[in-house]
């Protein structure tokens, strides 16, 4: 028997021995040269840290809030899409593993499992994610559905007007999964000769008008607060705050949008000073390691979002892998706390990283 894993970026090759190359493809693709998918991984590289030495350490504490709700560490799982091409249990298996290690997990708009499925497959506290259909009728009664089944906030992916063009996907002419819920509600069937299903699909459904007007629409429908997702400059993080919303998300999409983006972790601290302190900035694009988590909060996130990790483990081990991918990021951010100097989330600060910026301005 193989070993097991022992990082989080072991269980990407599981996921590849176990998945059909159409849907690895499409869980680790990005967008165009994909270079910003390279980059989100990379710039976390070219970011060192600062430890202190002789502090207090003797006990760790991971734990955190976010709009109001206590969790284990800063490590949420993001909204991914159709669990079940990865795993039978698909969404179900996902919601369990966040429940067991007491995070929240982002249900995706596009989950194979339903709304009500994954709500009532375990007790935790979960948000969920919307896209906005040309037929808003169709949102509308999903974002119902959710705050109806106990979701506790609504996250607005805003950067996706058209989808990107992935090329894994183009070449593979990816085939989508039934989504069930959107049975009797709109047909998730589309044939297209030319290429991906799934961007002939997105390109029918997704409301491309939309607006930062349309952000009243949204908190018209609902009581659940708004997080917007997509954020990457100072001037989109000062318009979510005037229309609003109760947190921002800082991603590119997981690099499968709009390719020479920066990288997310390297615009991070732009959004948090725009921001200022008056909402809860989030953070996603690139997490591999619990360094990585140390440095996103140290610029100012209040959380991380982990995205396709989540999914290599589901791949490769259903509940257990999903389970093990949170426990190892989590083992990893309390040992870089304790050998930094942190004792708690609180202890960590500006001045624990070193960034590019910062090396180019020491040496002016």
């Amino acid at each position: 028997m193989a070993s097991e894993p022992v990082n989080v970026n072991e269980y990407q090759e599981l996921a590849r021995q176990a998945l059909p190359k159409m849907y690895y493809d499409y869980y680790t693709g990005g967008a165009e040269d994909q270079h910003t998918l390279k980059e989100n991984v990379e710039a976390f590289r070219r970011i060192t840290l600062r430890p202190r030495i002789l502090v207090d350490v003797s006990r760790v504490d991971m734990s955190t809030t976010i709009l109001g709700y206590k969790i284990s560490a800063p490590i949420m799982l993001a909204p991914t899409a159709m669990h079940q091409l990865a795993h039978p249990e698909g969404e179900v298996a996902t919601a369990r593993a966040a429940a067991a290690c007491n995070t929240i997990m982002i249900l995706s708009y596009m989950s194979t499992c339903t709304v009500e499925e994954v709500a009532s497959s375990c007790n935790a506290v979960r948000f969920f994610q919307i896209y906005v259909y040309k037929r808003r009728d169709i949102s509308a009664q999903m974002v119902r559905r959710a705050e109806k089944n106990g979701y506790k906030a609504i996250v607005l992916t805003a950067d996706t007007p058209r989808l990107g063009r992935r090329e894994a996907d183009i070449k593979n002419k990816m085939v989508a999964p039934r989504l069930r819920n959107f049975e009797g509600l709109i047909s998730t069937e589309v044939d297209s000769d030319e290429g991906s299903n799934l961007e002939a699909f997105a390109k029918g459904t997704f409301d491309a008008s939309l607006c930062w007007e349309d952000i009243e629409w949204l908190k018209s429908i609902t009581n659940l607060p708004i997080l917007i997702k997509g954020v990457l400059t100072h001037e989109d993080a000062r318009k979510a705050m005037e229309v609003g919303v109760a947190g921002i998300v800082v991603s590119n999409h997981g690099a499968r949008q709009l390719d020479y983006t920066p990288a997310t972790i390297s615009v991070l601290e732009e959004v948090v000073h725009a921001v200022g302190g008056k909402i809860p900035v989030l953070f996603d694009g690139g997490i591999r390691r619990g360094t990585d988590v140390f440095k996103a909060l140290a610029l100012g996130a209040q959380a991380v979002l982990v995205g396709r990790p989540v999914v290599y483990g589901l791949a490769a081990n259903g509940k257990q892998g999903v389970k093990r991918v949170i426990e190892m990021l989590k083992d990893e951010f309390e040992l870089t706390m304790a050998l930094s100097g942190c004792p708690s989330i609180r202890d960590i600060t500006r001045s624990h990283v070193r960034t590019e910026s910062d090396k180019l301005h020491s040496m002016l």
